[in-house]
């Protein structure tokens, strides 16, 4: 295994342990979903591994934790609309970062935008096959994340600023 390979695996396995945390966490100090605290790490992960590990991690995460601590639920289909929206935010904020230009402000409003746009697509879709009105639904659904749309700008570039002044071999943009 190269040393770019292993760079990914190991931070994306990093993220994907806080990705799993980080919402017990949330959920115990009464902060709940409203703050989309699985998909933080998914997002900072984007940053730092190449799109098609982002991606994956991603997809799985939300699957492995509505399997090992029940949230998000898999019945309604939340886990699978956080998989897709964590595959978006995770591969699209990897794919458009290029540190050296433009920084991270393009690649994370964009990644945000088109994972809020996955999750309000799916749920436009999947809202008539539970008996809900699709316009409704969607809307509550991206009304619902905005406390953590705000937490993701707020901290995404902070956590990034941090770890490149931290340096050391896992956080140089080695992707």
């Amino acid at each position: 295994m190269g040393a770019a390979r292993l760079r990914a695996v190991v931070i994306s396995a990093a993220m994907a342990a806080l990705a799993l945390v980080l919402p017990v966490i949330f959920h115990a100090v009464g902060l709940g979903s409203k703050f989309l605290p699985l998909l933080l790490p998914l997002l900072l992960n984007g940053f730092l591994v190449p799109w098609r590990w982002a991606a994956a991690t991603g997809a799985a995460v939300p699957l492995i934790s509505a399997l090992a601590t029940g949230m998000p639920p898999l019945y309604p289909p939340v886990a699978a609309v956080l998989a897709a929206e964590g595959a978006v935010l995770g591969g699209m904020a990897a794919a458009l970062h290029r540190p050296r230009r433009g920084g991270v402000w393009p690649a994370l409003l964009a990644a945000v935008a088109a994972g809020r746009m996955t999750t309000f697509l799916l749920t436009w879709a999947m809202a008539p096959l539970f008996g809900l009105p699709p316009a409704p639904s969607a809307a509550a659904a991206l009304i619902q994340g905005l406390p953590g749309v705000a937490l993701q700008l707020a901290v995404v570039p902070l956590a990034l600023r941090g770890l490149a002044r931290r340096g050391g071999i896992l956080f140089s943009d080695g992707r």
